[in-house]
This record gives C-alpha cells, sequence and structure tokens, in this order.
C-alpha cells in the first residue's frame, strides 16, 4: 500500500509541476494564442492530470474534478493547428469548450441503487455484477451506461445545482 501511496504521490507532483510549466509558458506567450510552449505545456499539463486522476481511480475509486482525456502530442498537433494545417483546412479555428456541473446528493442509497440498476442492465444475464461501492463510481456508471454525455446524470437521484460553461476561440 505504500508504493500505491507513493506513486500517487509523484502523479500528483507531475500534475503540480506542469501546471507550474503551463504558467510560465502562458506568461512568456503574454496573450499568442499560438504559442507553441503554451501548447507543448498545455498538453503535458492535460496528460499528468489524467494519470493523476487515474492512478487516483484505481487507488481509491475517487477522481479529482477535471474531466480530461489523455492527448496525444503527435496526433494533437496534426489535429489542433501543427505544421501545415492551416494550408490543409479552410477554417482554421479552433474552440475549446469546457463544462463543469455541480450537484446535490438527496440520498446516497438512491444513487448507489440507480448506479446498480444501470450496471445490471450493462451485464449479462448469467454475470453477478460486482456493487457499486461509493457516489463517485455511482456518477461513473450512470455516465457508462449513458451515452457517456453529462445528460446521463440527469436523474432523479442527482440535485443539479450551478455549473460553469467557458468556450475559448483558439486561432
Amino acid at each position: 500500500m505504500t508504493d500505491q501511496h507513493g506513486e500517487l504521490d509523484a502523479a500528483l507532483e507531475r500534475v503540480i509541476e506542469a501546471a507550474r510549466h503551463h504558467l510560465a509558458a502562458v506568461r512568456a506567450a503574454q496573450g499568442r494564442v499560438d504559442d507553441d510552449d503554451v501548447w507543448q505545456a498545455y498538453v503535458a499539463l492535460n496528460n499528468a492530470s489524467f494519470a493523476y486522476d487515474e492512478q487516483l481511480l484505481d487507488a481509491f475509486g475517487e477522481v479529482t474534478p477535471w474531466d480530461v482525456d489523455s492527448i496525444d502530442p503527435d496526433e494533437a498537433d496534426e489535429r489542433f493547428g501543427g505544421e501545415g494545417a492551416e494550408a490543409s483546412d479552410p477554417h482554421p479555428r479552433v474552440i475549446s469548450v469546457r463544462q463543469r456541473r455541480d450537484y446535490r446528493v438527496p440520498s446516497i442509497s438512491a444513487l448507489l441503487r440507480a448506479a446498480e440498476a444501470a450496471r445490471r442492465e450493462g451485464t449479462p444475464e448469467d454475470d453477478e455484477p460486482a456493487p457499486v461501492e461509493g457516489v463517485g463510481e455511482a456518477v461513473l456508471e450512470l455516465l457508462q451506461s449513458g451515452d457517456g454525455s453529462l445528460g446521463a446524470l440527469d436523474v432523479p437521484e442527482l440535485e443539479p445545482l450551478d455549473g460553469v460553461v467557458m468556450v475559448s476561440e483558439v486561432g
């Protein structure tokens, strides 16, 4: 168990170091939205956050508030403005949309039951699904049993509160 804690601490340190590097790159770019150093630092921060989130989930069934997917730096350069992108893309604009939604859980047991029902629906009849053991796992199960969008969380067991949507246009 100590090795697992050490790995989590190291992953968290990588997130912190990547965040510091990203901030330094943003400051150095002085508002230029097409700065390659900012992009590379962003990808490093994203991937460090993703790795930490995965390790935290594996170790404790807990997640961070960051909803990120791993980014392959080479694929991302090709897709989001790497060399030659302007020549092949008649619309060289990319937008970044981030959304955070907050929920109140009026009844943890009701949420766990809803998640277990969703898990049973996705499990073959001859298999006994594992029980859902926590709020984070329940929410993840609802997301996975739905279409993967946050709309899958529009259930009576979760009361939506405020949220934030951020849209940034990147040249």
